[in-house]
């Protein structure tokens, strides 16, 4: 999942780093129309987000059904149909997640991916320095947490986006509201912090799970999980958006350092 370069060896015989961290897509790409009748070999990124499919199916299933539920994430789950679940994605059944299911369920299935995945979403090589940006303030704390951000594998980076920006659409539904008619619709009591409370140590992980002290967390470093995540989810839409000027330092270092990748994707484009 770190390498995001599928025939790097179709542009140079010696492989680049650089290359290996660009990640340029086109628009046209991401027709699925485009690549019907025959397989066209790719050399910068893939085409598709990474997103692991259990963790966009129980996203997109809460968006769906239970984004008024009240106490997501906190009300109890049934262990068996959890469990079942589980083992039907680990079996690469193609599981179809509908109203059917519990919305409580899904949450606590998501929950325990996220928990139990041999690498957390930010890696551990990560932890300490995505912990210091919490005692950071304003613009610098924003700047320092995206250039983290950029440091993610691609899988890491496009699930942890996927995952943020589900977590800012449960906020935007933690208060009430009134419909068009006049009725009150409920909020599901879920604010930006409760959240990050919930899922900032399965996101944030110091030790692997199970491995000893794996769950002893300082309450500095907790309240440190806490208040990043909070930031990640509250900035989620310009913390993963490269922008023209960054874009223009990597074309030029690459100009510098690897020019048939220039002339490549110049071609390309």
């Amino acid at each position: 999942g770190g390498m995001s370069v599928d025939s790097i060896t179709d542009l140079s015989d010696n492989t680049s780093e650089l290359l290996e961290a660009l990640q340029l897509s086109h628009p046209h790409e991401l027709d699925p129309r485009r690549s019907l009748g025959k397989k066209k070999m790719l050399s910068l990124n893939p085409i598709t987000w990474q997103v692991p499919r259990i963790v966009d199916r129980c996203c997109k299933h809460i968006e769906t059904h239970g984004l008024q539920t009240v106490g997501i994430f906190r009300v109890g789950s049934s262990k068996k149909r959890v469990q079942q679940l589980r083992e039907e994605f680990d079996r690469g059944v193609d599981v179809f997640l509908d109203e059917h299911q519990s919305v409580h369920d899904v949450a606590a299935l998501l929950k325990e991916f996220l928990r139990d995945m041999p690498e957390p979403l930010i890696p551990r090589e990560l932890y300490a320095a995505f912990l210091r940006t919490a005692s950071m303030e304003g613009p610098a704390q924003l700047t320092t947490l995206q250039l983290l951000l950029f440091l993610l594998p691609p899988c890491h980076s496009d699930t942890l986006l996927r995952l943020l920006r589900f977590l800012g659409e449960v906020a935007r539904h933690a208060e009430s509201s009134r419909g068009p008619d006049g009725q009150e619709i409920p909020g599901n009591k879920m604010t930006v912090s409760n959240l990050a409370t919930i899922f900032g140590p399965n996101v944030l992980q110091k030790e692997k799970p199970g491995e000893k002290d794996a769950g002893a967390v300082n309450f500095e470093d907790s309240a440190a999980i806490i208040l990043v995540l909070q930031r990640l989810i509250e900035h989620h839409q310009t913390l993963f958006m490269v922008s023209a000027e960054m874009q223009r330092d990597v074309l030029r270092r690459l100009f510098q350092t690897d020019p048939d990748v220039i002339d490549y994707l110049l071609r390309r484009k």
